[in-house]
Parts: structure tokens; sequence; C-alpha cells
């Protein structure tokens, strides 16, 4: 834990303003319109109540000497762009404060007990990674802020534009929670299969645009004595999955993911996740190494950075997460997905989320200023930060033209750009329904590094899908 103090902020960085064009896909109601009707002026149980104006300097009513109690999930990410761009933001605005930095990994393990004995909650939650809080349970306990009236409130770089309409379509869909807005997703995140390119143009190889030719390079890679693919078993079997979710999205659509987001039944035995998961699994049976079924992410990943693997399956924080570890002339590059055959969304599609989910906690003594630290978050200075910090790209319009991008983050934004709007939702399940999720993990290892079978995979998810549905204690919820 740190203390935040005043700190000088870069000019070069305040100047540099631009812009990045990407589509974030999800439903197309509005939030804001559909929540309109929330009444709450105040929240009840903490020192310093949120008092909404149009006011553009001080939209929540801050108290400029009230602490503030940021905590950040210290992952892929790290947590140098909060303490040294988004906390100085703050400091600046409101000198007085004082800010309780928080560095953490295991988030629910260290956070529960707190919000459970309603004692030194935090303001601001990353709520992030492995070890995440439910957002379900939170919300029925009260502790999470509606967010309704902050995107309704102005921007930092305009007060005539609402702080929504300064971020990616979609990105407010992304953090509703039993229907309404609780959730902040900072980063739009792209998913996809990450190589060296140094090491491809060395060899001759291209990445693949099917299956077909994804087998053969993957054969040739082999032959190469180095491992074709792989995923962590022991702690990121989601990075797995989710290129099983996207597959089955791109052969059937997006209703595919909404479908078992809204546990209809008989979405994991549906055709296109059959297909996907089948496919999957060949590629991992051949041409893995069921070893990594013991090791964790980083662990894999430096096997890439040391090229005895070739594709890798993440986020664009993998980059910035490696910082160091690989050859100077190692340069990070992503590519999508390749087709099975009879795709909806052919390649190049991909999938561009909202990620990296924050909160304010609704009983912490300060929440007013955890809106005003959002709204800084979402400034443009608060964007460059984060990409110049972190090296993610933030769901902030217009934030990265113009600024020297690193060979990953060129891949991606050239990704971004070949796909348009040929983009493969993202799934919102993982963290409505903790139990249902954390057997996909288990059924992700058995089908990949296990030696299962694709039909095994689907009847074994659709079953735990039927008992979540069965369950009435469990919250349903919808998109």
């Amino acid at each position: 834990m740190s203390e935040v103090k005043p700190q000088g902020i870069d000019r070069r960085t305040l100047m540099q303003r631009v812009g990045l064009t990407a589509l974030i896909a999800g439903p197309g109601i509005s939030v804001l319109s559909a929540c309109a009707t929330s009444s709450n002026s105040g929240t009840s149980g903490t020192s310093g109540a949120v008092t909404y104006s149009k006011d553009p300097k001080n939209p929540f009513g801050v108290k400029a000497s009230n602490p503030l109690d940021v905590v950040i999930f210290n992952g892929g990410y790290k947590d140098l762009y909060a303490t040294q761009s988004h906390e100085p933001l703050y400091i600046k605005n409101f000198p007085g404060a004082k800010i309780k930095h928080e560095p953490i990994v295991e988030i629910n393990t260290a956070l529960q007990p707190r919000f459970n004995s309603s004692t030194n909650i935090p303001d601001v939650v990353d709520n992030s990674g492995t070890a995440l809080m439910d957002d379900g349970a939170l919300v029925t306990a009260g502790q999470m802020l509606d967010l309704t009236k902050f995107w309704a409130s102005p921007s930092v770089d305009d007060p005539n534009t609402t702080i929504k309409d300064s971020v990616l379509a979609g990105t407010v869909e992304a953090g509703l929670v039993a229907g309404k807005p609780y959730l902040m997703n900072y980063v739009a995140t792209t998913y996809g299969l990450w190589y060296n390119q140094t090491l491809f143009d060395k060899h001759g190889w291209t990445p693949p645009k099917t299956f077909v030719e994804f087998k053969a390079l993957c054969d040739k890679i082999k032959a190469a004595g180095i491992t074709p693919f792989g995923y962590a078993g022991k702690n990121a079997m989601y990075y797995m999955y989710w290129l099983i979710e996207m597959s089955a999205a791109k052969l059937g659509g997006n209703q595919v993911l909404f479908d078992i987001d809204n546990l209809k039944a008989g979405a994991w035995t549906a055709d296109p996740v059959k297909k996907a998961a089948t496919a999957w699994a060949e590629i991992c049976q051949k041409y893995s190494d069921k070893s990594f079924l013991g090791l964790k992410h980083t662990q894999v990943q430096t096997l890439q950075d040391q090229d005895k693997v070739a594709f890798y399956p993440s986020g664009d924080w993998l980059e910035n997460e490696m910082k160091g570890v690989p050859a100077a002339d190692f340069k990070y590059t992503i590519c999508p997905l390749p087709d099975i055959g009879g795709e909806q969304m052919a390649y190049p599609a991909i999938r561009i989320a909202p990620g990296e989910p924050f909160f304010v906690a609704a009983k912490g003594k300060n929440p007013a200023g955890g809106l005003e630290y959002f709204r800084l978050m979402l400034s443009k200075e608060g964007a460059q930060g984060f990409f110049q910090k972190a090296g993610g790209i933030s769901v902030v319009k217009g934030a990265l033209e113009g600024l020297q991008l690193s060979p990953g983050a060129t891949s991606v934004v050239a990704a971004q750009k070949a796909a348009g709007s040929n983009n493969i939702t993202y799934n919102q399940f993982e963290t409505w329904y903790k139990a249902l999720e954390t057997e996909l993990r288990t059924q992700t290892n058995k089908l990949c590094y296990g030696g299962g079978t694709a039909d095994a995979f689907c009847t074994a998810m659709q079953a735990a899908a039927d008992k979540t549905k069965a369950d009435s204690t469990i919250t349903k919820q919808t998109r």
C-alpha cells in the first residue's frame, strides 16, 4: 500500500490527443433510457454522499479533503497506470485529497472479509483476475453503486458530451448486472492468437486463415522442434475456453453466445459449440504439450518468449504483462482465429470486448470521489496514461491516434481495422454465474489436456447450465 502524493503531469501527454475507432458489439438498447428513473441522489451508509449536478468541474459533489481508497488488480496491466497516471490526475484536481492505493492479485480473498464486515471498504475496486468477487452477490447485497447517472454526466474533455457518448458503443451495456449498469469496463480488449513475427519471418510462416491451414502450419512448426500451441491449465484455462466461445460465435453468429448467457435449453449442445470444441480439442491434443496442464500463464508465456511455443491465446494485455522478458527482436503480433468452415462471421472477424471491470462501492466512505476517479480515467489524458503505462487500449474514443505504438498494439489496431464491424461479442455468464464458470474451467482442461471429447464437454456444460437455471437461489440475468 502507498499514499499517492501530488506529481507533475507530463504536458506532452496532455497534448497528444487522438483517436482509435473500433466497434464493440452489444445489445442495441439504450441503458440510460431504460434506467433513467433511478432517483438516488445520495448514498446511505457513507460519509461522503453523491450529489449529482451538471457542474462540469465537479458533477458528483466531491469534497476535496476526503481521502480515496483505490484497489487495483495487479495482473497483466500491473498498477503503474493507476499510481503514475490516474491517481495523480485525481490529486491534480483535488490537491487536498490523499489516496490509499492497494495493488492486489487475489481480489476476492483480500476484499470479501472487508465487504462482509462493512468496515474498511475501498471506494474503487478493479474487480478482475482469477479470484474476482461475485458481481451478482455484491449487487444483491447493495454493495455496488448504480452508475446510471454517472454515464449521463458531463465528460472531462467536452462538458457538452456525456461520459456515455465519450466511450465506445457497447461499453455501458457490458457493465449491466441485473439490468442496471454497475460496472465500468475500462479496456477495449482484443482477443486472438499471439505469435512472434520475427520467428515467423525467419521460417517463412504465415498466420492461418482456416483450420486446414492451421493444422498444416502446426505440422511445420512441430517439425522445427517448437510446440505449435499452448495454454496454461493451472490458472488460465479461461484463455482456452474463450477460443471455443469465439469459434462457436464465428460459426453460428453472436446469438450462440447470447443463448449461453441466457441459460437457454440446448445452448451448450448446439452444433456451433460442438464443432468449435471438436476443432480446438484436436489442436490441443495433437499440437500442444500436456505438461502445460500444471503450468501457470506466465510460465507458458515465458516459453513462448523463448520461441518454444508458437501460438498462444490471450487478450492484448499480453505484451505489457511480459515486458522485459522476451528477446529484443521479439515482436508480439495478434491474428484472428482461423475459420473451421461455414462461418457466419468469417476471418478476419475478431473479438473486441469491454473488459477490466471496475466498480464504486456503494457503502464506501467516498463514493463521489470514486465516480470522479472513473470520470478522469475516461478522459483522453487518462486513457493515454493507461496506454503508456500498461500498453492497453481503453474504451475512450479518440485516445491513441498519433501516439507511437508498440508492435503488439500496432497489430491490434490493424486487426480491429481489418475486422471492421465483424465483431465477436463477449460472454457475461462468466461473471454472472461463478459456479458455472468454474465448471467450464474443469471441462476445458478435460477436453484439451485430458483427452476428452466434444460431446462429453458439451453434455457436461449443458448439465451445469441446466443446474444453474433450476437453482432458485441464484438470481437469473438476461441479455
